[in-house]
Parts: C-alpha cells; structure tokens; sequence
C-alpha cells in the first residue's frame, strides 16, 4: 500500500518526482525567485534611475523589468532543473555548439523575413500608409528610443520559449510518455498543449479575442517546430525575436495588442480588412499572419532537411536519461 501510495508522487525508474509534481514545484520555485529578484534589482537600480531624466529613466526602468522577468525565469530553471528535474540547464534547449548559432541566425532571419513580406504585402494592397520614419516622439533620439523594444523583444524571445517550449513542453512529454504512448506521441502531444497555453496566456491582451488567441497557439505550433525537429531552442528564440521586433518597432504594427516603446522605424496608420489585417490585435489575428505562419513552417521544415539531411522528430527531448556525471553548467 505504502509502494502504491509513494508510486502516486515518485518514480522509482528515473529517481525522481512525477512530472506534475516537478511542475507544481516549479511554480513554487518561480514563486518565490520572482520577487527577490525584483526586490533586489529594484535596489540596485534605484540610485541611478533618479539620477537620469526622466524620458530616459522610463526607458530604462523597462528594461530592467524585462531583465527581472530573464533572470527570475532563469534562475527557477536552474534551480528546478538541478534539484527537481535533476538535470542541467543546457538540456532545455542550450547545448552550444556550431548547429546552435547556426540555427539562431536561421531564426533571426525568418522571424525578420515573413515579418518583411507582411509589411511588403499589405502596402502592395494599399492597406498601410507610411506616415513617418524613424519615429521617436518620446524626446530621446531614435538610437537610444530603440534600444528599449530591442533588449524587451530580446528578453521575450529568450525566457518565452524557455519556459514554455523548454521547461514545460520537455516534462509534459515526459510525463505523457507511458504506457501505449510512446515518445514520438508524447512529444506531439506535450506541443499541442503548450501551444494552445500560449494561446491562452495572449488571451488577456489588449484586443485580444478569440480568433487572435487561436491564432497565437498556432503561432506556438509554428515557434515550437524548431525544437520538436532538433531538441533545442536555437530556432524559436531566433525566431520570436525577430518577428516580435520588426513587427512592431520596426514596421509599426501592434504586437499582439501590445506596444513596446514609441520607436519605429515606420510609422504607419492601418487600414484594410481587419479579417486580412488582424486590425487593433496586429497581424498576428489575421488571415495574412496565418499565411506568414504557414509560410515560415514549411521554410522551417527545409532548412532542418537541408542542415541535418533528415526531417524526425527529436524523440531524445521526450525521454529522461539520468546523469552518471555532474550536470552541465549553466550556460
């Protein structure tokens, strides 16, 4: 009885918590870091902060909220991976060699690209109007404005895909991985939820409704194909980056509902067909965003054909393997 009973929280095969006992207390570890790290940023930064102007105190006080969010997500991996998951932070995602960095730039420039071809359409079609270029209407030249969105979209795209495709999706598919259902499936599986939960944490979004919420789970799909074909996050990060910073600050559409910072590139007023255009949500709502989406999947699909010479999915993200060595330091 008392085997049965450990058997609900413990697996004795791999040594270690279920995997909704590992998330549960992964939340608990988040919910503890978060704060301290915002106490203690929040000391550091205090001093200079009042020292600077404003316009420029306010753009830098985002950016060290965006730091808070990087470093607090980190360190609940790290510390969840090494003392819960019992593995190292680089098999989330971040084993870096050669294929890595190569994958990142493929991301980078996919996410710039399909986001190009959007813009590029949509002023085609007459439903954009440029009405001005580097746009800084906050009082601070545009190389310093932009700094702001870049770092923001630069921390986004890093601990977005971390936690969602990296920590979450890898012990869902662990533990979904019983009995008849093999690795292959409980992979496929753990990205269908993932992605529909990053659908539903857009949900709340200025705009949002339930066609951009939809969408946004697609987009997950899409974002989470990078990892599902080669077991690390190079390609969605690279990816989210991108798309999230030349959709809004460099071509000027709301992202996701959203607007980080007053720097654009292109300051543009949106017209057309909301259906087509994703209207006040951004492109991501509409049927253009889902062209892109589709687009940049199968572009994701041939580039992994042609760097690996093989498309299969990444069984190995999907199966735990116990560490006979010490683990990995965090990179």
């Amino acid at each position: 009885m008392l085997q049965r009973i450990a058997g609900i929280f413990w697996n004795r095969n791999e040594g270690r918590l279920r995997a909704g006992w590992r998330l549960l207390l992964f939340a608990l570890i988040l919910a503890v870091v978060t704060p301290f790290v915002q106490i203690l940023l929040g000391w550091a930064t205090e001093a200079l902060l009042d020292a600077l102007p404003s316009a420029l105190a306010l753009e830098i006080s985002r950016a060290v909220d965006g730091l808070s969010v990087v470093l607090s997500i980190t360190g609940g991996v790290a510390v969840a991976g090494r003392l819960v998951d019992r593995r190292g932070f680089v098999d989330f995602g971040f084993h870096l060699r050669r294929e890595w960095w190569t994958d990142f730039g493929f991301g980078l420039a996919l996410g710039g690209l399909l986001m190009a071809g959007i813009f590029a359409a949509e002023w085609v079609l007459g439903w954009v109007t440029v009405t001005d270029i580097w746009h800084s209407p906050g009082g601070l030249s545009f190389p310093v404005a932009i700094l702001t969105p870049l770092f923001a979209f630069l921390f986004v795209g890093y601990y977005e895909e971390l936690l969602v495709r990296g920590y979450l999706l890898r012990n869902l598919a662990e533990g979904l991985g019983f009995g008849p259902i093999a690795s292959r499936w409980a992979l496929v599986l753990a990205w269908l939820l993932t992605s529909a939960l990053f659908g539903f944490l857009h949900a709340g979004n200025p705009n949002a409704t339930f066609v951009s919420s939809f969408n946004i789970g697609l987009a997950g799909l899409f974002l989470g194909l990078g990892i599902l074909l080669t077991g690390e996050l190079a390609i969605p990060i690279g990816l989210h980056i991108t798309w999230n910073f030349f959709q809004g600050n460099i071509f000027g559409f709301p992202v996701s509902g959203t607007r980080v910072g007053d720097a654009t590139l292109l300051a543009i007023r949106q017209g057309g067909p909301a259906q087509w255009t994703g209207g006040a949500f951004g492109p991501e709502a509409g049927l253009i965003g889902l062209l892109a989406i589709g687009l940049g999947s199968v572009l994701t699909l041939l580039w992994v054909r042609w760097r690996t010479g093989q498309l299969r999915l990444h069984t190995r993200f999907a199966e735990y393997r116990p560490r006979k060595e010490p683990t990995d330091p965090i990179h």
